[in-house]
């Protein structure tokens, strides 16, 4: 729940925003800011686990704000509203993209804090991931947000992203050990339908992080699949690993069927530093496809020998 004091701090922020951008020096005809947008999204859930009972959280509050300074610039802010990890914790807000995008047309260079280009599933916004939660591989491998510099060029049936970063993560302004992070991602799109994609990124002197993705979205349904892995310099034995594969189908217009198997292996680790996942869930979008409410049942075996564990859970998201 957020706090009284945060809420008269952030609220009359919000009301001001529509007046943003303003001037009394605007002249007709000049090139103006475009009005801004807001958007952003809700997700409540449940969660039922053997051994631990019933739950309830708040699992993303997000409130974005975007515009145009002029039509090749534009900007946006995102900030997620916190609660604490325990119940009497303090709300708070923490920033997740700030960033300039300039796009004159088939290139743009992008900078400020955003989502590293990696992993097909990571650059997919969690509200419209098919399960309630991302695969154990991703959320592991996949380097997060990060402050940095992105370059992109669009063709038709092609897309090339590669950037520099920090590499110390959200938040974190100070580059703390004087190395950075580059990460590219190309992705062929041969047919509308069809996408396959290839990864890389390079904590330099640290590890290299490597995938490969694909995603068949017919009009039935969708398919996708992903494989990613990391090799650390300093460490022997095998590269860590894991991969996905999901399939959803359109039962109708506003109800979809999903099943997906997942494996995450830290071999160097030991042989019980794995985790197998089947997860069956259903999607159902009452009228609009911004209201939804997910339905997910999770199996996950963890480690040698196994130690299996299930849990239920309900969400429901509203996005606007």
């Amino acid at each position: 729940m957020i706090s009284g004091s945060l809420a008269r701090s952030v609220f009359p922020m919000l009301i001001a925003l529509p007046l943003l951008g303003q001037s009394p020096d605007s002249k007709p005809g000049a090139t103006s800011p475009s009005p801004l947008k807001l958007s952003g999204y809700l997700q409540a859930r449940e969660v039922y686990q053997s051994g631990s009972g019933l739950t309830g959280s708040i699992n993303r509050a997000r409130l974005a704000v975007s515009g145009t300074v002029i039509e090749v610039i534009a900007w946006r802010l995102q900030g997620e509203f916190r609660t604490g990890s325990v119940g009497a914790g303090r709300a708070s807000v923490s920033l997740q993209d700030a960033y300039v995008r300039y796009n004159p047309g088939k290139w743009a260079v992008q900078a400020g804090q955003f989502k590293t280009p990696f992993s097909r599933e990571f650059i997919t916004s969690l509200a419209d991931v098919e399960t309630a939660d991302r695969s154990a591989v991703v959320d592991s491998l996949a380097p997060k947000r990060d402050i940095g510099v992105m370059v992109e060029s669009t063709f038709p049936w092609l897309l090339v992203l590669g950037g520099v970063f920090n590499g110390d993560g959200q938040n974190v302004n100070a580059n703390a050990d004087s190395t950075v992070l580059g990460v590219a991602r190309v992705a062929v799109r041969p047919r509308t339908e069809l996408s396959v994609a290839i990864n890389a990124a390079r904590y330099f002197g640290d590890s290299t992080r490597y995938g490969v993705d694909i995603a068949y979205e017919p009009n039935w349904g969708t398919l996708k699949g992903e494989y990613l892995g990391q090799h650390r310099d300093s460490a022997g034995g095998r590269d860590d690993w894991g991969w996905y594969g999901l399939g959803g189908v359109a039962l109708s217009r506003g109800m979809q069927l999903v099943g997906k198997y997942e494996e995450f292996a830290r071999p160097g680790l030991g042989s019980t530093v794995k985790v197998r996942t089947w997860t069956a869930g259903l999607n159902i979008f009452p009228q609009t496809r911004n209201l939804r409410l997910t339905f997910d049942y999770v199996s996950r075996a963890i480690g040698d020998p196994v130690v299996r564990k299930g849990r239920v859970l309900a969400q429901v998201q509203a996005k606007f």
